[in-house]
């Protein structure tokens, strides 16, 4: 038999602001997304992290040297920026790789959390990857849900 248990879920969105150093720059948003969390006296939940833009990602990796180093090589060799991208003709900005690179990677993520510690692997960071050809302020959206 199922047993259902209702809880009383609290909704909380908060915004992280960061500044870009343009395509390929990668920010580490751990920190920031735990302080958050903190900060709303939610210990157990989830966390969405979301990065409103077409031109930048979230994920998780590594966050080390190399991997900073392979991961926009990896990129490159899905989508490089040599190839005609019809994008560039509608707006001539010469980002077309940039839109398509963040596609692939994905503007969101959702993470749980437990007595106000995020459940990522040891060596797992949460990762914003800046794919546009120049600078940009970026404006993270959290939104964080429990109890």
């Amino acid at each position: 038999m199922l047993k259902t248990t209702l809880y009383a879920m609290t909704i909380i969105t908060k915004t992280i602001n960061i500044h870009s150093k343009g395509e390929n720059d990668m920010i580490d948003l751990t920190t920031p997304t735990l302080e958050a969390i903190v900060e709303t006296k939610l210990k157990d939940g989830i966390v969405t992290i979301f990065v409103a833009g077409s031109t930048a990602a979230i994920t998780t990796m590594e966050y080390e040297p190399g991997l900073q180093v392979d991961f926009p090589e990896m990129l490159s060799r899905i989508a490089p920026k040599n190839l005609h991208y019809e994008h560039d003709n509608t707006w001539h900005d010469g980002n077309g790789h940039s839109h398509v690179r963040a596609s692939l990677v994905g503007p969101s993520l959702t993470i749980p959390f437990k007595n106000n510690n995020l459940m990522l692997g040891t060596w797992q960071q949460i990762v914003l990857m800046e794919m546009d050809t120049r600078k940009r302020e970026r404006n993270i959206i959290l939104q964080i849900i429990g109890e």
